[in-house]
């Protein structure tokens, strides 16, 4: 019998740790997610309050300055925090596409330059960046090779580059840009597609091949090799509509009718993101109101599984923007959840995400709108 949308909405939040918070340290909780997108340096912290039981952002703190947990740029050519076990395998598996958004635009190939260049860097970028060098020592570096061309080339080398952002303290960690090079080099790239595929599936799945393209950008033929590849720990599924979805063999599947407890989920949530049908989270009416043209995920109100609003701090806590009437219950759990997260933002930026504030000046369709917390 093919599974239903609720199903795999059930399926997504349970694999997400979104169902009940987990009992779960920093860096486990990290490797069950497989991955949350890192682009803005509080969204990290505030996925994990989200996910794990008595999370202490001072965890992630040293998570980060001891490089057990990796901020890095790997799927969709996005920064991401990922396990420092999974990075070699992700870093593999994404190489080739973080090379090719880079050595072949224009930008950097009208400068003469070229790949093997870029390549012939590799080891002396590798060596200046043993210890921590900010973006500005970096371009120094590298003008000082190649003149008014290495800053152009620090814009390449800076994508696909073996390279993790390096803590600089504020709020959230990485208050300025440094660097610093990974010790472990990549994994071959046929094991690490397959390694990645599995790691999806297991934070993410049941989903469809277009879904695991969507959340890294590989070609879908690369995708569909890399899956019938995994004959034996893979499985086919059939979804609604009859398609084909994918999961690990024995993986389990929560009852369609599981509850759900209202999220105060951050902004770039990877749950928003994993796929190519996001209507598994997001109904569609609400999916432009969410991710604006400019590619912007603000922060949402997750109530019964699906975006039902957004969400932004402002002085007297939490403003709540609810796109249709929620019951008065649910309003009593999202301020419940909205009073914690006020706790947590006191102690580190009561006003994080504030350059996001004029999405708020632009006609929002709301049914509701209380501050919480």
């Amino acid at each position: 019998m093919p599974l239903t949308a609720r199903q795999l909405n059930r399926a997504t939040l349970d694999r997400q740790l979104l169902l009940r918070r987990a009992p779960l340290g920093v860096s486990d909780g990290i490797r069950r997610i497989a991955a949350l997108q890192a682009q803005e340096a509080a969204s990290p912290y505030l996925a994990l309050w989200n996910r794990l039981a008595g999370f202490d952002p001072a965890d992630l703190d040293a998570a980060f300055a001891t490089g057990t947990v990796v901020k890095a740029t790997l799927m969709r050519i996005t920064l991401h925090a990922v396990h420092a076990a999974d990075y070699p395998a992700f870093h593999g598996a994404m190489r080739t596409n973080l090379r090719a958004v880079r050595l072949y635009d224009r930008r950097f190939t009208s400068t003469g330059l070229t790949a093997d260049d870029a390549d012939a860097l590799l080891p002396h970028l590798a060596a200046f960046t043993a210890v921590p060098r900010t973006a500005a020592e970096i371009e120094a570096l590298l003008e000082s090779r190649l003149g008014e061309h290495g800053r152009r080339m620090w814009w390449a080398l800076r994508t696909f580059a073996p390279l993790r952002h390096a803590p600089t303290g504020g709020p959230w960690s990485f208050a300025g840009r440094a660097f610093v090079a990974s010790t472990t080099p990549p994994a071959p790239e046929d094991d690490s597609l397959r390694h990645l595929a599995l790691r999806y599936l297991e934070a993410f799945g049941p989903a469809t091949a277009p879904d695991l393209a969507q959340f890294t950008l590989l070609g879908r033929p690369v995708v569909r090799r890399v899956l019938q590849s995994l004959t034996g720990q893979v499985v086919e599924l059939d979804g609604p509509g009859g398609v084909t979805l994918y999961d690990l063999a024995g993986a389990s599947l929560p009852a369609a009718d599981t509850p759900a407890p209202p999220r105060l989920l951050p902004m770039w949530d990877s749950i928003l993101l994993a796929y190519a049908d996001r209507s598994r989270v997001i109904p569609p009416a609400y999916r432009p109101l969410v991710t604006r043209r400019n590619g912007d995920v603000l922060p949402t109100l997750l109530v019964d599984g699906h975006v039902a609003g957004v969400w932004r701090p402002v002085d007297d806590g939490i403003e709540a923007t609810a796109f249709h009437p929620l019951d008065e219950e649910t309003w009593q759990s999202l301020a419940t959840e909205a009073a914690a997260l006020v706790t947590l933002l006191a102690a580190r930026d009561p006003a994080t995400y504030r350059r996001y504030a004029h999405w708020w000046t632009k006609p929002l369709p709301a049914a509701q709108v209380r501050i919480l917390g």
